[in-house]
């Protein structure tokens, strides 16, 4: 495992799985809740990605990083999809059960971000962060309202997996010589083309953690009669953020709210209102054949879902703010650590010294509701 310097790692036992994290080696574990982070990471990664983020946090506080179940050091237990990202969620609140820790401060990335919102439907939590979300009406399948397109979430789930990716995790590939390879993957879609970094060999080890078992990454699918010939599964990592199955939208009813704080860069090529993801788009842009049109198969409006319901969120009361950081794709934490450092330290309320930089002036603060 590549662990960085003053990161340890451990596997505990909970009374669903075993839960791979990481901790931070001086980290007192009797921090209060206010002054805990919880990382939750993304698809096809693990708890490896935050080791940069952790060393850069400040030391009187706890920083946990947690493998999702399937992802790193934690059990390749089965997924149940119909639950949407509730073995995810559930997984985690038993893993925070074990280690004693009450409500603290959530930070998800991704996939992780419906895990962590997920989780403030079903837990008290101080605090969210998300980083580059899955929209809260799930990935792909739906209208900007979030109604889906079908009744069997056609172009949705572990159907959509390349094949060839698939393989490439499940023999350990860290070649370049493919679009389909890990190591291609992450330099097209998980950071934008001017990223740069001596820990790319670290990033391509965390996504070749995925477990591709039955009932892991991707999950299955179903025959279907609509356009693009599949449809949603019932197991397996890809299928838990379908719409039939996932719906966060509902943290707009929460009566306790908690701050909100949504990074996002405008180079996301994952999620995105033209996402290089979704099958829709693809057919829009003639790359997958067939395509039946905008009226039928509209391209997800991932970003302007997310912007639409936690904009309801703030006028319901809650605190809200969106920071879009400019030419950053889907990793800000990684792309300019130091404006999501200090964007992060502001929605837990962190006050300490010395001072925080102020984040540099690409970041814009787009909303922050009163």
């Amino acid at each position: 495992m590549a662990l960085f310097d003053g990161i340890t790692s451990r596997v505990i036992d909970t009374d669903r799985i075993a839960v791979g994290i990481l901790e931070r080696a001086g980290d007192d574990p009797t921090t209060p809740a206010d002054r805990t982070v919880v990382l939750v990471h993304g698809n096809v990664s693990s708890a490896l990605f935050w080791q940069e983020i952790m060393q850069d946090l400040p030391s009187d506080l706890r920083v946990i990083a947690i493998d999702l179940r399937g992802f790193g050091g934690s059990e390749h237990a089965p997924i149940d999809a119909t639950r949407g990202v509730r073995d995810f969620s559930d997984d985690i609140h038993a893993a925070l059960q074990a280690l004693d820790v009450p409500p603290a401060h959530l930070v998800g990335w991704s996939m992780g971000g419906g895990v962590v919102m997920q989780y403030a439907l079903d837990h008290p939590v101080l605090s969210l962060t998300l980083q580059a979300p899955v929209s809260p009406y799930g990935f792909g399948g739906t209208r900007r309202d979030g109604t889906r397109l079908t009744d069997d979430d056609a172009g949705c789930g572990g159907g959509g997996a390349n094949p060839d990716f698939v393989d490439r995790l499940t023999t350990k590939d860290t070649t370049a010589d493919a679009q389909t390879s890990p190591r291609s993957v992450f330099r097209s879609g998980y950071v934008a083309a001017s990223y740069t970094t001596d820990h790319e060999d670290a990033w391509v080890q965390s996504m070749l953690t995925t477990s591709t078992a039955e009932g892991n990454y991707p999950g299955d699918g179903t025959p279907s009669e609509n356009w693009p010939g599949f449809g949603v599964g019932t197991i397996g990592v890809l299928n838990t953020m379908a719409p039939k199955y996932f719906n966060t939208s509902g943290i707009v009813q929460l009566a306790d709210k908690p701050p909100i704080l949504w990074i996002h860069g405008t180079a996301d090529a994952i999620v995105s209102d033209a996402s290089f993801y979704d099958l829709n788009h693809l057919g829009q842009l003639g790359i997958i054949p067939g395509w039946p049109g905008a009226d039928v198969a509209p391209a997800q409006e991932m970003v302007s879902q997310t912007r639409d319901v936690l904009g309801a969120y703030a006028a319901a009361g809650g605190e809200v703010t969106e920071l879009a950081l400019e030419g950053v794709g889907h990793s800000p934490h990684l792309e300019d650590p130091a404006a999501f450092r200090h964007a992060l330290l502001q929605v837990i309320g962190y006050v300490g010294a010395p001072a925080d930089p102020a984040p540099p002036t690409e970041a814009i603060i787009l909303r922050s509701a009163d």
